[in-house]
């Protein structure tokens, strides 16, 4: 980068300015905005710093990266949102079950719809942590349905603690679903909640094969607290519009890719 600003350029503007660049590199370093801007890296720090209270950006060592741009959102909202990519992304999901499976649902909008999308015939057990999940698998005839109760978190409508994982860790499924809040090839999969991490992991040790549903806006962004690496992911499927290099890194760990059709 090189120097194009005038150092007495309004901090408001400059923020905007790195929103902009981070949007289009994935990635922002304090020391390549410092030369970017004429200005010192404390700075940028102070900028960085700033975005990061606004749930803008993610901080790490040396500069940030992006949120997604549903974070903080409650979970009936993101229910509410849900949109015709998200439903192809589901359906799409959905037939990656077989019957006689044994299929755990983590939580979330994406998973919820995912169950909305099975076949009316599937005969599978499913396990889940989240009631308003169980309740929608409970509606088919052939689905029996394990319900890993604890204390219910409203934000993500999930429960989690002991006895939640106690169960999850006593079963080897065939197959999970694991709820995607932000997955970066290097960071990994990562969460907004620190109290389903354990909850996550539990899921993502207990199944022969991971799968993640997600949005574009969550590739490549980050939460603060990180479930696992990327490698434990075994297909990631997501939009038809996401730059093959965008996801050429999430290749190269060996991650099976696939794009929905629009």
């Amino acid at each position: 980068m090189q120097a194009e600003h005038s150092s007495a350029e309004l901090p408001q503007l400059r923020r905007q300015k790195i929103l902009l660049i981070l949007e289009r590199d994935g990635k922002v370093m304090a020391s390549e905005l410092s030369q970017h801007f004429a200005v010192s890296e404390d700075t940028i720090r102070r900028d960085l710093s700033e975005l990061a209270s606004a749930g803008l950006v993610q901080r790490v060592h040396g500069g940030a990266l992006p949120r997604p741009k549903d974070t903080g959102k409650d979970y009936f909202t993101r229910v509410s949102e849900t949109d015709e990519v998200k439903t192809r992304l589901a359906q799409l999901a959905a037939r990656r079950v077989k019957d006689g499976q044994i299929v755990m649902f983590d939580s979330g909008s994406t998973t919820l719809q995912i169950a909305r999308s099975l076949p009316s015939d599937i005969v599978i057990t499913a396990v889940t942590a989240s009631p308003m999940i169980a309740i929608t698998l409970a509606e088919y005839k052939g689905i029996t349905v394990i319900v890993a109760g604890g204390q219910l978190n409203p934000a993500t409508m999930s429960s989690s603690g002991h006895e939640t994982l106690r169960l999850i860790e006593g079963i080897k499924a065939d197959l999970v679903f694991t709820g995607v809040c932000a997955i970066h090839p290097e960071v990994g999969l990562s969460s907004l909640h620190f109290d389903e991490v354990p909850v996550k992991q539990a899921m993502l040790a207990s199944a022969s094969h991971v799968i993640a549903v997600t949005t574009a806006d969550k590739l490549g962004a980050v939460e603060p607290f990180v479930v696992a690496p990327c490698a434990r992911v075994h297909t990631l499927i997501t939009e038809r519009h996401v730059a093959s290099g965008n996801l050429e890194d999430y290749q190269r760990l060996g991650i099976e890719v696939v794009q929905a059709d629009a």
